[in-house]
């Protein structure tokens, strides 16, 4: 299959769809260095009678679906029910990941990008608890070209949810599932995961550590409000309401990236969303805010790729 002068290899779950119409091929920079924005949005997306957000659903989708659009590269979470309202409510990004349906099949996950987007896959996680064993879902693996020949393997998440013991054991093994795929299918590729982790370095039952490290992820918050060092865990911690949050807190939706051997990531801008996504009324268009990252980019010199020791 061939969308704008791109082949796009085909996977028995999921498929690409363009927004614009278009006659002619993309045009895509020959750059060697450069930036992109990323923003990652749990968007609350379940039926309104049932939705933890408390603005009308429809008409908060569709504000959603436009004010993405200065984003470059968008994860959704969360896109169940609205999917028509998030897609045609004025969104103008060219390349969208197709919806895998509503619950209880759908995992609720997209993709939306203003760059080509060359291959999609879904997995399903292997193991769930509870409530989001209703759903199927897991996460979104794209590999999306920012620059030409400038390939980066985003990821789009949504771990099990809760803090009982039950539902971290099914996290703890989404995450270990998600590694396994990393190591397996972007070996020495630059790496962006971001979505909803419902996972805090504060929580002792969390071990991110176990996740990230192995992978030579960066944590951009860890990055640019910690000064790189992870927070301790904390002895009977409670998270702070989603709403509440500010650049300086923790949340639970997080975006990591990873150098490649031939590309070199420098995140410029971290920001919790908390005034982005509001309608006239001043509520919040979902029940989470939306993190934002723009992320400055380079390619190595060729000796710089060479003695790049990245993991598997």
């Amino acid at each position: 299959m061939s969308i704008y002068g791109y082949t796009i290899k085909p996977s028995h779950s999921a498929g690409i769809i363009p927004v614009l119409e278009a006659t002619s091929g993309y045009d895509l920079d020959d750059a060697d260095a450069g930036e992109f924005s990323l923003l990652t949005y749990n968007v609350a997306g379940l039926p309104e009678l049932i939705s933890s957000a408390k603005s009308p659903r429809v008409e908060s989708m569709k504000a959603i679906s436009k004010q993405i659009n200065v984003y470059d590269i968008v994860n959704i979470q969360e896109d169940f029910y609205y999917h028509r309202e998030l897609y045609n409510g004025g969104n103008m990004h060219r390349f969208r990941t197709r919806q895998k349906q509503a619950i209880p099949f759908g995992d609720g996950l997209n993709t939306l990008s203003k760059y080509p987007v060359l291959q999609s896959e879904r997995v399903e996680w292997g193991e769930c608890h509870g409530a989001d064993c209703f759903a199927a879902k897991g996460f979104l693996f794209s590999r999306i070209e920012i620059a030409k020949g400038v390939l980066v393997d985003v990821y789009n998440i949504h771990a099990t949810a809760s803090d009982n013991e039950l539902a971290v054991k099914a996290r703890t093994s989404n995450l270990l599932q998600l590694k396994e795929f990393i190591m397996t299918n972007s070996q020495n590729r630059p790496v962006v995961v971001m979505g909803d982790f419902n996972a805090h370095y504060a929580a002792i039952w969390d071990d991110l550590n176990s996740f990230y490290a192995p992978l030579g992820l960066r944590d951009a918050w860890v990055d640019l409000h910690l000064g790189g060092k992870t927070p301790d865990a904390i002895a009977g911690f409670i998270a702070k309401e989603k709403l509440s949050l500010t650049d300086t807190c923790e949340s639970i939706d997080k975006i990591y990236f990873r150098n490649g051997s031939n590309i070199e990531f420098t995140p410029r801008s971290y920001k919790v969303e908390n005034r982005q996504f509001e309608n006239r009324q001043g509520q919040a268009l979902s029940d989470h805010c939306a993190v934002s990252l723009v992320l400055a980019w380079r390619k190595k010199t060729l000796s710089e790729s060479l003695n790049t020791g990245l993991p598997k």
